[in-house]
């Protein structure tokens, strides 16, 4: 079985909730946005999904909330209705649109009405795509259900029958339900806000009736000689095909026929003059891909990422990855980060600290973060929420788990930022835990094998020394650790007296570090919460860093800004907020930031 073949078999076996398979590229496509105020109904009882014996409803139940809430008649008895006087807005979270949402866990019904040209449908497909949803999503049509989704950060589409839409009047509910259980990705336990709702864009996709589905573009390893670079991939349709494709990168003059019978073909060109793409230079090539009545549109940065030895090489040349962790929140606002403006005021902060890398936690972010950092020059580390203690003996955790790794890498393995996949973070050492870990990690280099993969480990102290023997480390690229020394245990000054052992001879690179502090909050070093112990924590890690082996590669620390946790609940300092960012949540830097910002400063004189 070879690559192509064996992505195509991961590709449908891990969609196991979805109609329909992944379409990739959709800033490419014919789209109609479905984004707005969208009427709801909010339903901890799940009385619309449910009878009153707890037996799912079925489509002959008129009072099942996906149905019409239009009365038949006078005598109609409907206890239940969508009104403008309820609306939330799409994109967005609940809790940070209405008091009432603030920690609320449950089912909430959400309708949209819109009209559709139904000659759009003549000869095309159409298809319903979210960007996410959180966490569990049921979407009905017209009263018809298309489909159910499990995944609360990787996009979903179904296709929509042509029979279906009408011209006038199309009624789209959309169940979401973002309650919390011990056998789903993440499970009970996290350190963030369980923002539910429909959180990223809602399109509709029109395609030709037959269509480039996927495509993945990109420099081939080791391709870096002078002149003549070598650009390799493929390219798969929705059905099989006997179809010529043009592949063109206009600025280049560059154009190529590639010929694909059956539904997906490999390619391999030579292409000179071309620029790579860095944090330096990020630049980008429109890269054109067209066939029969379908045209797509990319934009496409060219690089190479591997591990060579003990170091981690971008374009054949060894590079420092200096970091942050980031959740897709703006702390200012209390909710999650959405639009390109979110993107780009998050990259904004980065770039002031001079970092040339951002950690994604701890699931994929939106896709508006990775084109951002494509067009802005940073790198990427990209996660799924495989988090803490879940069910690790459970084949189907295992199963959702997989199908959230493909969602993520189908949607984003065309973007040159993209450096690193993590199957997890901070999982708790165990045969059974390191057999599923390890499947994610081979899962991932099936599906794409030119980016490094890696999971966030923790470390152990064994009679002083901090010991890194995490048996998932013999199969992840790099060595990732997070460690809080000077914060979890002991103090800052620790640091100096600190002793390293590293079981495995790869990359090592530092995926947390980090210390609470309330913005504003002034006092001696020694006062915990205070912005001077958090400045004196990263003078020690700093410090610790540069005693740090030559197989030291970089480090993320923890974390941008201040977000909500559920978790932090100290009333004078943390009153539900994660207060180890450099950033507080009102925007303004901590003392820390300008630590950070010196030694990355430092650094980057010293690569130059």
């Amino acid at each position: 079985m070879n690559k192509l073949t064996l992505f195509i078999f991961l590709f449908i076996c891990s969609h196991a909730y979805a109609q329909t398979p992944l379409i990739t590229d959709i800033p490419g496509r014919t789209l109609i946005s479905l984004d707005g105020k969208w009427q709801y109904i909010v339903d901890p009882y799940e009385t619309g999904f449910y009878d009153y014996r707890w037996k799912e409803k079925t489509a002959k139940d008129k009072d099942a909330y996906w149905n019409s809430d239009v009365p038949d008649n006078k005598t109609d008895r409907k206890e239940y209705g969508y009104s403008d006087k309820y609306t939330l807005n799409v994109p967005g979270d609940w809790n940070s649109q209405d008091p009432k949402f603030l920690y609320y866990e449950g089912t909430v019904w959400y309708k949209k009405s819109f009209n559709f040209n139904k000659q759009l449908a003549n000869d095309n497909k159409v298809f319903l795509y979210f960007g996410a949803a959180n966490y569990k999503t049921d979407v009905y049509l017209n009263g018809s259900k298309l489909g159910m989704h499990k995944g609360g950060f990787t996009p979903f589409n179904f296709e929509i029958p042509s029979t279906l839409l009408k011209e006038k009047d199309n009624f789209l509910v959309v169940k979401v339900d973002n309650k919390r259980y011990s056998d789903e990705i993440p499970a009970l336990n996290t350190d963030w806000w369980n923002y539910g709702g429909i959180t990223r864009d809602v399109n509709l996709v029109i395609v030709p009736s037959v269509f480039i589905q996927d495509y993945n573009i990109q420099l081939a390893k080791g391709s870096l000689p002078a002149k003549g670079k070598k650009i390799e991939g493929w390219i798969k349709f929705n059905s099989a095909v006997d179809e010529i494709v043009s592949f063109q990168i206009p600025e280049l003059n560059f154009r190529k026929e590639i010929k694909v019978k059956g539904d997906s073909a490999a390619f391999n060109f030579t292409v000179s003059e071309i620029q790579l793409w860095s944090p330096k230079n990020p630049k980008m090539y429109t890269v054109l891909l067209s066939a029969g009545n379908d045209k797509l549109q990319d934009r496409i940065g060219f690089r190479t990422i591997e591990v060579q030895g003990s170091h981690i090489v971008l374009n054949g040349k060894p590079i420092f990855l200096r970091g942050i962790c980031t959740h897709e929140e703006i702390a200012g606002e209390g909710r999650r980060a959405y639009s390109k403006a979110d993107a780009l005021k998050l990259l904004k902060q980065v770039k002031e600290l001079n970092a040339n890398m951002v950690r994604l936690a701890h699931y994929p972010h939106n896709e508006n973060m990775t084109r951002m950092a494509d067009s802005l020059g940073i790198l990427v580390w990209s996660e799924i929420p495989v988090y803490w203690t879940i069910d690790f003996s459970n084949a189907d955790v295992l199963a959702k788990a997989k199908q959230q790794l493909q969602e993520m890498i189908t949607r984003d393995r065309n973007r040159a930022s993209i450096i690193i996949w993590s199957v997890g973070n901070e999982t708790p050492v165990s045969d059974v835990r390191t057999t599923f870990m390890k499947e994610l990690v081979q899962t991932a280099r099936q599906l794409d094998d030119t980016r490094i993969v890696t999971a966030a480990l923790e470390t152990r102290t064994v009679n002083g020394v901090i010991t890194v023997d995490d048996p998932l480390g013999e199969y992840t690229d790099i060595v990732s650790v997070n460690e809080y020394l000077g914060w979890y245990g002991g103090l800052p000054n620790n640091c100096r007296d600190a002793q390293w052992k590293i079981k495995y001879a790869k990359p090592l690179f530092f995926s947390e570090l980090g210390a609470g502090a309330l913005g504003g909050f002034h006092a001696d070093s020694l006062t915990r919460w205070s912005e001077e112990y958090q400045e004196w924590f990263y003078r020690e890690q700093v410090a610790m860093m540069k005693r740090m082996p030559s197989n030291f590669s970089g480090l993320s620390p923890w974390i941008l800004n201040d977000f909500r946790s559920p978790r932090r609940n100290n009333p004078n300092y943390q009153d539900g907020w994660n207060q180890k960012g450099l950033f507080d949540h009102k925007g303004n830097k901590k003392k820390a930031f300008y630590v950070l910002k010196k030694y990355y400063d430092e650094i980057e004189k010293k690569m130059e």
